[in-house]
């Protein structure tokens, strides 16, 4: 049985939602605070995570994955080693219109994402194990996003086959996103580097935004 957050957790979030800009139903918000409890629970056996406190991961993993609503394109959404759910869960909650599909190779995680879809009757999401470059799509991702993945060429060479024509590849980078940003610099891709202000989040967080 899971334990309710304290509710300084559930003040933060509102004011975190309201600091981005976002609109998000009550009922929304219940799950998002709903779906860290559980993880807070499934952590104290399997380590998913190793942000613990509920007033870190509140921005860690909430607003830090709701900061990326903005730049979402299209309603076919591939979360890349997705761990246990961030960025993608937080986004379908507040997304229903978008399909999301996501993506890891552990097990644990991926089990308990799938709980966390079940518990919280998330309906637009899919959870794969799978390593991405294994990963096939005839119609291929809109949007593909990742945190805290790999490094930028490498999430570029292994995700380039899923996404559409037109389609963006967001990555969340907090440190030496410029380093890796300049290793594009010499190809076709286009790149650009968006400073992202994460309320409540210590330091800083970029969203590397990839149009192949």
């Amino acid at each position: 049985m899971t334990s309710p957050l304290p509710a300084a957790a559930e003040s933060m979030l509102v004011q975190g939602i309201d600091r981005l800009g976002l609109e998000v139903f009550e009922s929304d918000r219940q799950r998002l605070l709903a779906l860290l409890a559980l993880l807070r629970h499934w952590n104290r056996r399997f380590n998913l995570t190793a942000v613990r406190d509920p007033l870190r991961m509140v921005p860690y993993h909430l607003l830090d994955s709701l900061a990326v609503s903005p730049y979402l394109r299209g309603t076919e959404v591939l979360d890349v080693g997705t761990g246990a759910g961030f960025p993608g869960l937080p986004l379908a909650i507040i997304h229903p219109e978008i399909r999301f599909v996501l993506l890891d190779s552990n097990g644990k995680k991926v089990r308990f994402v799938r709980q966390a879809i079940m518990e919280l009757n998330i309906s637009n999401v899919e959870a794969v194990q799978a390593r991405v470059e294994s990963l096939e799509r005839a119609s291929g991702f809109s949007t593909i996003v990742t945190r805290a993945f790999a490094a930028l060429p490498e999430i570029v060479q292994l995700t380039s086959h899923l996404l559409v024509p037109r389609g963006v590849l967001l990555a969340l980078k907090s440190r030496q996103a410029e380093t890796e940003l300049e290793a594009l610099l010499h190809s076709p891709i286009q790149a650009r580097l968006r400073r992202l202000q994460v309320p409540f989040l210590e330091g800083q967080r970029s969203l590397i935004e990839i149009e192949p």
